[in-house]
């Protein structure tokens, strides 16, 4: 049993895939918060438009 535990304790070969899905973990944290504030701006933007067109017209 020991040495069974040896073992799994000094292989490394899941770690690189610990590591890439941790990356991708942040990664995909990153886009969300860029996403959201970006939404927010593009929506300013056309909420604006919007309002502008509609005092234009009047």
């Amino acid at each position: 049993m020991s040495d069974l535990l040896k073992r799994l304790w000094q292989e490394e070969e899941g770690q690189d895939l610990t590591e890439y899905a941790l990356l991708l973990v942040l990664i995909a944290l990153v886009a969300i918060v860029a996403m959201k504030s970006f939404g927010s701006a593009v929506s300013n933007t056309f909420s604006n438009a919007a309002s502008n067109l509609n005092t234009a017209t009047s």
